[in-house]
């Protein structure tokens, strides 16, 4: 048997080529703290909800995430080389550094354009949820990416404090590191709104590594700044508070792709997969809903119990019309199995022969 094979479709309920014209607008309405601190607190920790406010099919989603790399790349491309020609002139070994760090992390992306690729093939028989895992995998590197820009920006802090050394064109410098931060700052702004919209945690980790970059040309521009006002500590010290920032963006990025490496979907999904069901007319009860992300996509199991007197072409309609339902209502739900078992008044248990398969951990 061809291991690359599409897996054969069964008698499921299957929507294939149904058209969904998924128009919802979730509006979560999030009262940030007020002040420079709550307006802070948002930039580090943006929220990160799953559900997306606009439904888009995966085919266009993907090349959405791939129009949001190529664009950011050529972006931060553009903001690097801005930077180097300031080296060139001036012979600046502060910007140096900072420019070669922005060009080597500009290329991290490059990952998560692969794994928007991979992720677009078809389904095989050995990869039967198809491949759009490798975003979450690109989404560990991105991470690893992350804590090693907090550990480099620590190690360097670190070394100027032990030995102070003098800031050379101070206001040149100023210039480059505002550049390097704006154009970081306009990629990761980018990066996580297209993340979030088409549900893409890998998309959103990546927006937050542009804005550690973005901090560490901020950390240049402060550093010029104390050196003018006479202070050669000023720039390790702003480092060290550099450094912060960045481990409070990893804590949020490596949370979130936790999350997507363990299952885990926001709760506010499940409760609205089960109201959804559940006002389905003819559908008397509904078992634990189960939903998972491959990729920006998610599916849903959920097993309903119905009358034990439908036959079987009416048990299927009424399957049938609770996974079209679920469709419209979950965002960015691709596909649902609906498993359903008869409600017996004689108080028949017609999942007996497997009720010793389903022992949970613990019992």
């Amino acid at each position: 048997m061809d291991a690359d094979r599409p897996p054969p479709r069964g008698e499921r309920v299957d929507l294939a080529g149904h058209d969904h014209d998924h128009g919802h607008d979730h509006g979560h309405g999030h009262d940030h703290a007020g002040g420079w601190w709550g307006r802070l607190r948002h930039v580090l920790r943006p929220h990160s909800h799953d559900a997306a406010d606009s439904i888009d099919g995966a085919l266009e989603e993907s090349r959405d995430g791939i129009r949001a790399v190529k664009l950011s790349l050529l972006l931060l491309g553009l903001t690097a080389a801005a930077q180097a020609v300031i080296v060139v002139l001036t012979g600046s070994v502060a910007l140096l550094a900072d420019t070669i760090h922005n060009f080597s992390d500009a290329l991290t992306a490059l990952p998560l354009w692969v794994a928007f690729v991979i992720g677009r093939r078809a389904p095989t028989r050995r990869y039967t949820y198809g491949y759009g895992r490798a975003e979450d995998l690109a989404g560990v590197f991105i991470v690893l990416m992350i804590a090693a820009s907090a550990v480099l920006a620590g190690y360097e802090s670190v070394r100027r404090l032990a030995d102070p050394q003098p800031l050379t064109h101070p206001l040149v410098v100023v210039a480059a590191g505002v550049i390097g931060f704006l154009g970081n700052e306009l990629v990761a702004e980018y990066r996580i709104r297209v993340g979030r919209r088409i549900g893409s945690a890998a998309l959103v980790a990546d927006g937050l590594h542009a804005r550690t970059d973005g901090f560490t040309s901020l950390a240049v521009v402060l550093g010029a700044l104390g050196s003018l006002a006479g202070s050669d500590l000023a720039d390790p010290l702003v480092g060290l508070g550099i450094t912060v920032a960045i481990l409070l963006v990893l804590r949020t990025a490596a949370r979130d792709i936790y999350r997507r490496l363990m299952d885990a979907v926001d709760p506010e999904l499940v409760v609205l997969a089960e109201q959804t069901i559940a006002a389905v007319p003819g559908v008397l009860d509904v078992d634990p809903v189960r939903l998972r992300w491959i990729g920006h996509r998610l599916r849903a199991e959920v097993s309903i119990t119905v009358a034990a007197g439908l036959d079987l072409v009416e048990a299927h309609e009424l399957a049938h019309t609770a996974e079209h339902e679920l469709l419209h209502a979950v965002p960015k739900l691709d596909d649902a199995t609906v498993h359903v078992s008869p409600r017996d008044d004689a108080g028949r248990d017609f999942h007996a022969r497997i009720a010793h398969h389903h022992v949970l951990p613990g019992d």
